[in-house]
């Protein structure tokens, strides 16, 4: 088999329902599906540290390795330890260094850059550790340009809001899909919306959407939250849940596959920060896997990626627009949605975690 080093500077917890957990797990299960064998550098320092010495043994002994896939942490790589202390500094950047020095490429995935964005970041994280943490994030960057031949991003509008450029930062490679579920919807003379994921509001507001489903009879919505978060939340929304038409669900995976299957259209439908204007939702391909046209706002990643396609609807961040959209959708909602199915089983098929393997592999092999 083609063999493959595939790295990961802090733990991965399978169970945990994060991108930044879930997608490393995808892209590994990927490249195991497009035929490599694939040695993983993951964990705390002491795994992460016996997992590089096999492998350096492995290429002294003449195993051949294609190429190494990186995905960085949501905090600094020198602060993934469990009390986020810099201890050893100087263990992945080194490795780097080593597989350099036997010419084998490295590709890696910079998956969020929150801290450079001082309207949210400062709001989450206290004086002291922003000061420090900032340090780091910079210097990963430093040291990426140093000894990463690729860095993808989740979209290309990421890289201008960087404080450091990134010379070798030219692709992206946004999450994908698993499977593409062609089923149909049982039939209804409503129009129905579907949305999974967080409901707060610093960065996931919803309250317009719920405001302007809550007013409309032709209209339902699901919403599937975690329990705790609704609890958290729920005196925020409920207030426009006076029609009986917004159901909330709390499930995940598939378990919610017959909930999403009986809608009509699925919603990325909030405000759009500064920060997640180049964002690229899992959840956005986890729609596109079963076949759901996507509403959106505009000015984001997202919608540029929607829009292209022709597979959604992009709406003014208004009520009126929003209500006026839904109406006309509504009003043709076969003719609309026959349509757009097309487009999507083409853009689906085209977008599998597969295919997001096979583009790395062809770039740095």
């Amino acid at each position: 088999m083609k063999n493959m080093i595939f790295h990961i500077p802090y733990f991965l917890d399978e169970n945990m329902k994060s991108g930044s957990h879930i997608r490393p797990l995808k892209m590994k299960q990927a490249f195991e599906e497009i035929g490599y064998n694939v040695d993983v550098i993951s964990g705390y320092h002491d795994s992460r540290k016996k997992a590089i010495d096999k492998i350096k043994e492995n290429i002294q002994n003449g195993i051949k390795y294609d190429f190494c896939y990186s995905e960085s942490s949501t905090m600094p790589t020198m602060l993934t330890e469990k009390n986020h202390i810099p201890r050893y500094p100087s263990l992945d950047f080194s490795f780097f260094k080593f597989l350099n020095k036997n010419n084998i490429k490295i590709g890696l995935f910079y998956r969020d850059c929150l801290w450079a964005f001082p309207e949210e970041y400062d709001a989450l994280v206290s004086l002291p550790k922003r000061i420090v943490s900032k340090h780091y994030y910079k210097k990963d960057l430093n040291l990426y340009n140093k000894f990463i031949d690729k860095v993808y991003l989740p979209s290309l509008s990421m890289k201008n809001k960087l404080p450091v450029n990134l010379k070798n930062a030219n692709s992206v490679l946004p999450p994908g899909l698993d499977e593409v579920i062609n089923k149909k919807t049982t039939p209804s003379d409503k129009l129905r919306l579907f949305y999974v994921g967080g409901l707060d509001t610093s960065l996931y507001n919803l309250e317009l959407l719920f405001e302007v489903v809550g007013s409309l009879d032709f209209v339902e919505m699901t919403v599937c939250v975690r329990e705790d978060e609704w609890e958290n939340l729920k005196e925020t929304y409920t207030k426009f849940m006076k029609k009986d038409n917004i159901k909330i669900i709390h499930k995940s995976g598939k378990e919610f596959e017959e909930d999403i299957l009986n809608s009509d259209i699925t919603v990325l439908y909030y405000k759009v920060t500064n920060y997640r204007s180049f964002a690229m939702p899992v959840k956005l391909f986890e729609y596109l896997g079963y076949l759901k046209p996507i509403l959106s706002t505009p000015n984001n990643a997202a919608a540029d990626f929607i829009e292209k396609n022709n597979i959604g609807f992009i709406v003014d961040y208004d009520k009126n627009s929003l209500k006026d959209e839904l109406f006309n959708i509504y009003k043709n909602k076969d003719e609309i949605l026959n349509k757009m199915h097309e487009n999507l089983l083409e853009v689906a098929e085209n977008n599998t975690w597969a295919s997001r393997a096979r583009q790395v592999a062809n770039d740095l092999k």
